[in-house]
């Protein structure tokens, strides 16, 4: 059971965490102004750099997530790319996997290599040629922990180890499996990044992201942290992104977005207790069905992923799931006819949500990249919600 954590009690005794949101805070004394400022006090100062309602949600991701660190910031995107931000820089490279969710595959591909980032598409589920790509330039292997929508799954301890081999930090988005499902720390897992606008809002209320930082690496070993590190020690790259870059680039969470989260942080478990096993009875029944030509769930006995994924997320590995028609002609027809599925993006909002991926979320992309990410233009991706299982069936069979 989640605790409700607030730094200080609320003047009125308000139960749910206050939202704080004016821009400003005041203090009795100049003294008082520079502690601040240098944070040595640990008060507020201003709401671009941190807020009470923001610390009191960063607060409750650390007790449930078991990190050491947690930061909250405007979007998944933005997590993503401070991390990013706080570990690369100019002739260095990040090993990573061209099955990506799209807009991480934009940021790495073209974003960061304007500013001399390099990205290094390998195979990650090979070993050996991971290994292969990672050098003295390398400051990151990152991975989807379940790829979205390829729905590979890669063995994170066996890919930890790699990394941590070469003195490289293994950063993850585990957007897809939340926690307690799913506890990175169980993995060596350094870095992990989440979109808290999939499980967490609760709905699709609001757009947010996180960074935890579970303070396993030797931040000596990184070229861009090594020198912070000889007066931070392990808490070297938490310290260059609060006191850095999150100050710099403006992208912290809003004390709305923080007191929205909150809420559905409270029901998450039971929320994604009832959708992941309804995500599993469609997976088996969408098997049996004419019209469904392939069904990838790795919650399935038959996914090739199957062992390491329950291995590494239990019975319950997410509420996605996605299933390939006979042409991108027959995906349309059937998106067209569903009355209760949403037609729609985001994934683990409370109702059921479909889109094509192919000529949406990569759709921008020039056909060469679009080779690259390997996303086929018959297959649909399917998040469930919170309706019952026969309401969603009959829905898929009536668009059938």
């Amino acid at each position: 059971m989640l605790k409700r954590i607030q730094k200080q009690k609320d003047n009125h005794g308000s139960i749910a965490v206050p939202i704080y949101e004016g821009a400003a805070f005041e203090f009795d004394s100049a003294e008082e102004m520079e502690e601040a400022f240098l944070g040595k006090s640990g008060k507020h100062t201003y709401s671009r750099i941190s807020n009470p309602t923001v610390e009191a949600f960063e607060l409750n991701i650390q007790q449930i997530s078991g990190a050491k660190n947690v930061l909250a910031v405007s979007s998944g995107m933005a997590a993503i790319s401070n991390v990013f931000m706080t570990l690369a820089s100019s002739g260095s490279n990040i090993v990573t996997s061209p099955h990506l969710f799209g807009n991480t595959f934009s940021l790495f591909l073209f974003t960061l290599k304007a500013f001399g980032v390099e990205v290094r598409f390998c195979n990650l589920l090979d070993e050996e040629e991971v290994k292969s790509r990672i050098d003295d330039k390398t400051c990151a292997v990152f991975t989807e922990i379940i790829t979205n929508p390829h729905m590979e799954v890669v063995d994170l301890q066996s890919l930890a180890s790699i990394a941590h081999s070469k003195n490289v930090p293994f950063i993850v988005d585990s957007t897809i499996v939340p926690w307690p499902e799913f506890c990175a720390s169980n993995f060596d897992i350094d870095i992990e990044v989440v979109s808290s606008t999939k499980y967490l809002s609760g709905g699709g209320t609001t757009i947010g992201g996180l960074i935890l930082d579970h303070e396993n690496f030797d931040w000596s070993k990184s070229l861009r942290l090594q020198e912070l590190a000889k007066s931070k020690g392990p808490k070297a790259f938490i310290h260059k992104l609060r006191a850095e870059i999150i100050r710099n680039t403006g992208a912290y969470m809003s004390p709305h977005t923080a007191y929205m989260q909150n809420l559905g942080l409270e029901t998450l478990s039971l929320r994604f207790q009832k959708s992941s096993g309804t995500c599993k009875q469609l997976a088996e029944y969408l098997e049996t069905v004419p019209g469904i030509v392939s069904v990838n769930y790795t919650g399935l006995v038959d996914n090739p992923f199957y062992t390491i994924s329950r291995k590494q997320f239990g019975d319950r590995p997410g509420s996605m799931l996605t299933f390939c028609m006979k042409d991108k002609e027959a995906c349309y027809a059937f998106i067209n006819k569903l009355k209760i599925i949403k037609r729609a993006t985001n994934l683990f909002d409370n109702c059921s949500l479909i889109i094509h991926p192919l000529s949406t979320i990569y759709g921008p992309l020039a056909d060469e990249y679009k080779r690259m990410v390997d996303v086929p233009d018959n297959l649909l991706r399917l998040s469930v919600g919170l309706e019952d299982f026969e309401e969603l069936k009959n829905d898929i069979l009536q668009a059938l």
